[in-house]
């Protein structure tokens, strides 16, 4: 861990901008349904706060791509379908849009948020109404120390998603001192993740700082042996993440639907299971690299197989190369359950990246959850790589069992890789 923190730098009486993953889903009510992210940026904030910082929070939430600036414009393609109408239809087609396009506003505002974060921290959190425009700055300005704002939605501006040197610089403007803690977007060069950093002082938070301590330290310097478990849906996501896990770990688990490929690439039928036909030979060839390397490539030996995609599916086990046509592999079955939590309780760390099967189905969540309470029930470092798994342990009531949950599904992924971040190279060294 090279990158200064929060502890490096004097903060006190400083205005400190703060860029925080706020990204939390909300119900219709907009009540807040998972506050995880909030929870985990508490740390960082209460720090800032004790130490008398002006505080600039500043977050995206979701993806309002047809809202741009203060001023509420339609993107390119709602106004090539507008333009295609006729003329007499288009003023009121162009009205209609524009109102869902405020509606977009409200359901993407990040005002619920502040609220929120008030009662956590027992003081107001000041929610500006926009994000460079004269609310925000007169909040920023009026801020006295220890006391906290909150800008609006990032995304409501183009400029953030296209890293704009100007719009970095007006977020720069609201800070002495920049300090990363949304490993979430660590992997996006956004203007409030990379581009802010050129004209601040720029480290990173405790959330940040955990990430790379726990993460960086598994894969540098692993107890042994060390475990990866990969599931997920497609060999094509995650080459980059085997290939670098090959080089560092003892055992490589492959789950979920991106085994299939790896089975039928072995001769094995697999019905009709997800398969990506492309990418075979690298599967064979990844199998050669880590025999050639001495790892153990572990696939499933049995699985669980239904006629449709549903939780109410005839679904039947069978060997993970005798797949009947008219059947997909949807789950591990019980020997290979029993198989991987072996592997898993011999190894002393351990990463998991991506479910066993289509776990969101309860019949076919048995082999996440087998798993998910082995790697909770280990001794050694366990550490979950954001994603789907992430919320498979948060849902299987199993994530204050484990050493590390990651806040971060992609940038995780990248991480895992062996890919610099830009949102984490950005930061000073040490």
């Amino acid at each position: 861990m090279n990158k200064k923190t929060i502890e490096d730098v004097n903060v006190k009486g400083k205005r400190v901008l703060v860029r925080v993953d706020f990204n939390v889903p909300m119900d219709a009510d907009k009540n807040i349904t998972d506050e995880n992210r909030i929870v985990g940026a508490l740390p960082t904030i209460k720090y800032l706060l004790k130490n008398e910082a002006k505080v600039v929070l500043c977050s995206h939430m979701g993806k309002p791509h047809n809202v741009f600036n203060e001023t509420i414009k339609l993107n390119k393609k709602e106004k090539a379908k507008i333009d295609a109408l006729p003329a007499e239809e288009q003023e009121a087609a162009t009205a209609a849009a524009l109102e869902k396009a405020k509606g977009d506003i409200t359901k993407l505002s990040l005002a619920p948020v502040a609220k929120r974060l008030s009662e956590h921290l027992g003081q107001e959190v000041y929610m500006a109404k926009d994000v460079i425009g004269e609310d925000a700055k007169a909040k920023a300005a009026a801020l006295k120390n220890g006391e906290v704002m909150l800008l609006e939605n990032l995304r409501f501006h183009a400029e953030e998603e296209k890293n704009a040197p100007e719009f970095a610089k007006e977020l720069a403007s609201y800070g002495e001192i920049y300090v990363n803690d949304a490993f979430g977007t660590a992997h996006r060069a956004h203007a409030s993740t990379e581009g802010v950093a050129h004209y601040l002082p720029a480290v990173c938070g405790y959330l940040i700082e955990k990430e790379l301590r726990i993460m960086g330290g598994a894969l540098e310097n692993p107890e042994r042996p060390f475990l990866a478990i990969l599931g997920g849906a497609k060999v094509s996501d995650k080459i980059g993440v085997i290939n670098n896990l090959l080089e560092k770990v003892d055992v490589l688990i492959i789950g979920g639907g991106m085994a299939y490929t790896f089975q039928k690439a072995m001769g094995g039928h697999i019905g009709n299971s997800l398969c990506e036909d492309d990418k075979m030979e690298l599967a064979k060839e990844l199998l050669a690299k880590a025999a050639y390397k001495g790892k153990r490539i572990v696939l499933p030996v049995d699985n669980e197989a239904g006629n449709a995609f549903s939780n109410d599916c005839l679904h039947i086990t069978v060997h993970s190369q005798e797949i009947p046509e008219g059947f997909e592999g949807m789950d591990i079955g019980p020997v290979t359950r029993e198989l991987f939590v072996n592997e898993v309780r011999r190894a002393r760390t351990i990463i998991w990246n991506g479910p066993m099967g289509v776990s969101e189905f309860p019949v076919f969540a048995e082999g996440t959850r087998a798993v998910a309470e082995a790697v909770a029930n280990n001794p050694g470092i366990t550490i979950i790589g954001g994603g789907d798994s992430a919320a498979a342990i948060q849902k299987l009531g199993f994530a204050d069992k484990v050493s590390h949950v990651s806040t971060g599904g992609g940038a995780s992924l990248e991480f895992l890789e062996g890919i610099e971040l830009p949102g984490v190279a950005a930061l000073n060294n040490k």
